[in-house]
């Protein structure tokens, strides 16, 4: 990785605000990026380049040419590297300048200039590696339960919302509010709209559940770190929505910037054989509507809060999972800050 990766002023602050360091994250769709195409995206508040090679295998560049900080993304598509359209510098998938057209033999040649991030291709979605700097080593990722078995089918759903990284995930670690937001949707209307809640540890993150009702509702949420930030959830399915049982999804969140936010939900049940094809029949034609009606009532109601809304909060019992990941991610924050200072 170069060395003008690491960013000025990366303080706990701006981690918190942009992402924290050292782990994986999901960037798009793998549709995104076609065979022999590139795309320009933003994340953590920088421009990066997605191409696929020839081969097919997908690679993400800091999008800036060593040369002269030109966009990499305005230029040519040349199998197995990039050529920037402003000098013709050409640049392979591990960042390394492979050949300066306009001065053969140049210094430039066979010199490792520019970001390149470790990428994965699962579950339909490109991830990527963030540094915190030149010296981080990449940690192994590990896929959410239901991604990675082969007897459940999922379908991925992606939007980007104008909302901080920490709204979304926070309101997936908030699940009474499926009674109240979400009262009237197609599988979250039953149930108590009153609960308690306890947190239960896990060995890769937590559990936040109502300890007076399962499976009526969103009853519990269980938040993960393996290699990447996740959670995962059910909701309980009557047998007129297809075979399968319990509805779930997994849910991640990448930051854009300070203030957007991709997020990602795999929407997953498990089911194999003619099984598999009917609920695929369902989702389709019927459920992922339903799916899109309550994903908008949440977009809706982050985008309308205030960038600051948890800096003046009155939080209590049903808030204990926001407030653990909080303390989590504040304390990954300064370490890692600290980490950059020392």
């Amino acid at each position: 990785m170069a060395n003008y990766y690491t960013e000025k002023g990366l303080d706990a602050e701006r981690i918190l605000a942009t992402g924290l360091r050292d782990q994986w994250y999901a960037i798009c769709p793998s549709t995104f990026v076609e065979r022999g195409g590139m795309r320009r995206i933003t994340r953590w508040g920088r421009d990066w380049l997605l191409f696929r090679r020839s081969d097919g295998e997908v690679k993400m560049l800091a999008d800036r040419c060593p040369h002269r900080g030109a966009p990499l993304s305005q230029g040519m598509h040349l199998g197995d590297r990039v050529q920037c359209k402003y000098h013709g510098v050409q640049v392979d998938g591990d960042g390394t300048v492979v050949a300066v057209p306009g001065m053969p033999g140049c210094p430039l040649e066979g010199e490792d200039l520019v970001t390149s991030l470790p990428v994965r291709e699962v579950a339909g979605a490109i991830m990527a590696f963030l540094p915190a700097d030149r010296e981080s080593e990449t940690v192994p990722l590990v896929l959410p339960d239901p991604l990675a078995d082969a007897e459940v089918e999922n379908f991925l759903c992606y939007a980007e919302w104008n909302t901080p990284w920490r709204f979304t995930l926070e309101n997936l670690l908030d699940p009474m509010h499926g009674a109240y937001l979400h009262a009237e949707s197609h599988s979250m209307s039953g149930g108590e709209s009153s609960a308690r809640f306890r947190i239960r540890e896990t060995d890769r993150g937590f559990f936040f559940e109502k300890t007076d009702q399962r499976g009526k509702n969103f009853d519990w949420v269980e938040y993960c770190h393996t290699g990447a930030d996740w959670v995962d959830l059910s909701i309980p399915y009557p047998p007129s929505a297809g075979p399968g049982g319990d509805f779930g999804i997994v849910g991640m969140g990448t930051p854009i910037d300070a203030e957007r936010t991709a997020v990602f939900f795999w929407r997953y049940r498990r089911v194999q054989g003619w099984e598999r094809d009917v609920w695929r029949f369902l989702y389709r034609t019927k459920l992922e509507a339903d799916h899109w009606v309550v994903l908008e009532q949440d977009r809706v109601m982050l985008e309308g809060m205030a960038a600051d809304a948890d800096a003046a909060e009155n939080l209590y019992q049903h808030d204990l999972g926001i407030v653990r990941l909080r303390r989590l991610f504040k304390g990954k924050a300064q370490a890692q800050a600290k980490a950059l200072i020392g």
